[in-house]
C-alpha cells in the first residue's frame, strides 16, 4: 500500500492529537510524548505530529482532500460540524483554475485543510 506522508510540527500536541482524531475520524496509531502517528485508509495517509516549542509563520499554504462529489463535500462537513469544527462553506466558488465546491477548517497552529470536489475546470485562478 502507498500512503503519502505528512509531518507537521505543532506546538501543543494534545490539542493537536484531539483536532487530528475528531479531522479524520480515527485514533492514533502511535503515541509519545512528543510524537503522535496516524494512519487513515481513506485517503491512505500518514500524519505524523512532532512537537515543537516554537511553530511561528505559514509555511505552507494549505493541506487538502479531494473527494468524488459535492454530496460527498457535505457529508464530511456534516460529520466535522457535528464534532465540534467550525466549517467554513464555498460552494461554486472559482480555485485554482477550477469550479469546485469546498469547506475549510483550521487545525489549532492555523493550518487550513480543505474537502473539496472539482466541478470543472476554468480558465480563471481565483
Amino acid at each position: 500500500m502507498i500512503y503519502v506522508h505528512i509531518g507537521l510540527n505543532v506546538q501543543d500536541l494534545k490539542k493537536s492529537q484531539d483536532f487530528y482524531e475528531r479531522f479524520l475520524d480515527i485514533k492514533p496509531v502511535k503515541v509519545k510524548n512528543d510524537y503522535v502517528k496516524f494512519l487513515t485508509q481513506d485517503p491512505n495517509l500518514n500524519l505524523t505530529l512532532t512537537e515543537r516549542e516554537d511553530v511561528s509563520g505559514n509555511q505552507m499554504n494549505h493541506l487538502g482532500v479531494q473527494v468524488d462529489s459535492k454530496e460527498e463535500v457535505l457529508e464530511h462537513k456534516k460529520r466535522l460540524e457535528k464534532a465540534g469544527f467550525f466549517a467554513r462553506e464555498e460552494m461554486d466558488v472559482t480555485c485554482c483554475y477550477a469550479i469546485q465546491d469546498k469547506f475549510w477548517v483550521t487545525d489549532p497552529d492555523g493550518i487550513e485543510w480543505e474537502y473539496f470536489y472539482t466541478k470543472e475546470d476554468s480558465v480563471l485562478s481565483n
